[in-house]
């Protein structure tokens, strides 16, 4: 069994759940931005544009991925209306005249700001030429190391899987097998020794390139029955296998960059709960 853990792959339905369930999250746009693009709702006289809605869409590309923008309309415009509800509600009540609702638009404020600016360096700063030279220097360090191709038949019992290796022995076809008794999945494509627990591991990269286990191989998922499929060394992944990753690591790193070159350029002091001055944190 590979160690990474497989999530699981979201239905449309449920994008759209909580698509709908959490409308709190959605972003407050201008509603003039809308005024050309059709009215979505009318609430107490207040327009909902279609384009609010178009924008939200956009901006959430998880549910751009699951389902078509009518259907995220169809699900998601009662949200917008209770939404503007709400609001109208709180300017009736006054919220926004409340020292706490003066103290969080300033945090919001602030976040806001600090998430722009960051977006903005990202942007300038995560480009073409820095993935492709993170990806160089992944290549340069590549050290290639023994693969195997294989399926596997996981059983819960000693006996299920001696039962298993007695058919395989008399011919009988390993898939057929694994679809009658396997409770995973029988594929496992490639991979190195370092992916896998020890147990089943040590197992495989012991075996011929065509040969199946011939007695269980025993780890914490169960008893398997190996099949090796091919044999070969590792290569480099190719740029766009792993350029999602790549793009990840620049910004994380162009970001910590931004952090360290503002305490650079800064004059910060840090006192302790007792009002003593901390001494300065080494970079």
């Amino acid at each position: 069994m590979k160690k990474r853990i497989l999530g699981f792959t979201i239905s449309a339905v449920a994008v759209i759940v909580v698509a709908v369930a959490s409308f709190i999250s959605f972003k407050v746009y201008n509603a003039n931005a809308g005024a050309d693009k059709g009215v979505a709702a009318k609430v107490n006289g207040e327009i909902i544009y279609v384009n609010d809605l178009k924008q939200s869409y956009a901006d959430h590309p998880q549910i751009q991925d699951k389902v078509p923008f009518e259907e995220f309309y169809a699900k998601t415009l009662d949200v917008f209306v209770n939404s503007k509800l709400v609001y109208q509600a709180a300017k009736a009540a006054k919220i926004e005249e409340t020292p706490e609702y003066k103290r969080q638009l300033v945090t919001a404020q602030e976040d806001l700001a600090r998430k722009l600016y960051l977006e903005k360096l990202v942007d300038e700063r995560v480009n073409e030429k820095a993935i492709q030279d993170l990806y160089n220097d992944y290549k340069s360090k590549f050290e290639s190391q023994k693969e195997i191709k294989a399926k596997h038949i996981l059983v819960d019992s000693e006996d299920k899987a001696k039962e298993v290796i007695a058919k395989l022995k008399k011919g009988e076809d390993f898939v057929k097998l694994a679809n009658e008794y396997s409770k995973d999945q029988v594929e496992l494509g490639y991979f190195t020794e370092d992916m896998m627990v020890p147990e089943f591991s040590k197992a495989a990269f012991s075996m011929d390139k065509g040969e199946f286990s011939k007695t269980p191989v025993k780890t914490e998922f169960g008893y398997h029955v190996i099949l090796v499929e091919d044999i070969r060394a590792s290569k480099p992944l190719e740029l766009k296998e792993v350029e999602p990753q790549l793009k990840n690591i620049v910004t994380q790193q162009v970001i910590a960059r931004i952090f360290e070159d503002l305490r650079n350029n800064a004059e910060v002091e840090r006192y302790s709960l007792d009002g003593d001055k901390l001494p300065e944190k080494k970079q």
